[in-house]
């Protein structure tokens, strides 16, 4: 079979490719999880990520916003002792802020995912790859959710980091031509 290059060797990342990245996403727990991912991820490979991702659950109540937005700084000591995630103090504290504002944002939009979705009129843009190569680290879109994030609160939510979260919660189609995956799924 054939798949996009980036999804290497690796069993790991064979299986995000497979059953995740692309995959529209309107949940918005899972929708905040993969924001806090995505910044976590910033300097680092996705790789890393996701071989720490059940230890982040675990750390971060679930991804649960509610009991992220209420942690203090005997909790960011705790997860800065934690060997299993991402200790890095900057990016913790991005995720208790992104918390808060996610929770504004529900409040306001009635859910997350009505906003974050509005970047992309509702409906994934399909892309026409055929490398990986030719994928770009931005788009105007993730341009406009980079700034609309920044000017809400959000912390670690540049464009770069937006773009990678629009492919990997399905906002964005980036599947090769050749991919099995763009095959089946579109």
């Amino acid at each position: 079979m054939q798949r996009c290059t980036w999804a290497g060797q690796d069993e790991l990342m064979i299986r995000y490719h497979d059953d995740e990245w692309g995959v529209p996403v309107y949940d918005d727990r899972k929708l905040f999880e993969m924001l806090i991912l995505e910044g976590m991820q910033a300097g680092l490979s996705w790789t890393t990520v996701l071989k720490k991702r059940e230890n982040f659950r675990q750390a971060f109540d679930g991804f649960d916003a509610r009991k992220i937005a209420q942690y203090d700084a005997g909790k960011v000591a705790e997860l800065m002792a934690n060997p299993g995630i991402i200790r890095n103090r900057l990016k913790i504290n991005a995720a208790i802020e992104n918390a808060k504002q996610f929770l504004a944002m529900q409040e306001l939009h009635g859910s997350f995912s009505h906003f974050i979705w509005q970047f992309v009129d509702s409906k994934p843009i399909t892309n026409h790859w055929t490398s990986s190569s030719e994928v770009p680290a931005t788009s105007i879109e993730s341009d406009r959710m980079s700034k609309a994030l920044r000017k809400l609160g959000f912390k670690f939510v540049g464009s770069t980091i937006c773009y990678a979260f629009m492919q990997a919660t399905g906002m964005v189609n980036d599947h090769t031509k050749d991919c099995f995956v763009r095959k089946q799924a579109y």
